[in-house]
């Protein structure tokens, strides 16, 4: 398969938009390997259809107006940490957080890796049950 995409520009103007995983370099791969599902983590061997739903797909979740999205996540992760604490759980461990979080019947994965629409819906089930934990008290 012959490379169809020539310029990266796009992608490298987005990858700036997105929190790292570690270094740029991979952070990069990372993203690659979601675009390709994993055939390959380079660049240079994606298809342009492939390439072009990678940046479409980042492009959304890592909107232009990044300040006004990170300040969004960090207010709602705010809200979700407060709520966590008052159901009992105890939010100076990560571990800890992420395990009650990634409970399918929570919300099924990390806390960090949660979206905005994704912690607003955790917020409405937190809520739900520390209700829940009040009424039964």
């Amino acid at each position: 398969m012959g490379q169809e995409v020539t310029n990266f520009a796009r992608f490298y103007t987005i990858l700036k938009r997105v929190p790292l995983m570690g270094d740029v370099e991979t952070t990069k791969r990372e993203m690659v390997r979601i675009g390709t599902n994993d055939r390959t983590d380079s660049l240079k061997e994606m298809t342009c259809k492939e390439y072009n739903a990678l940046c479409d797909l980042l492009d959304k979740k890592f909107p232009e107006k990044r300040n006004i999205y990170l300040e969004q996540r960090r207010k709602r992760r705010s809200v979700c940490l407060k709520l966590l604490q008052k159901i009992g759980v105890d939010t100076t461990c990560w571990a800890d957080i992420n395990d009650y979080c990634r409970s399918p019947r929570i919300a099924g994965k990390v806390f960090a890796d949660l979206d905005i629409e994704e912690l607003e819906h955790l917020s409405i089930k937190l809520r739900m049950i520390l209700k829940k934990k009040q009424d039964n008290e």
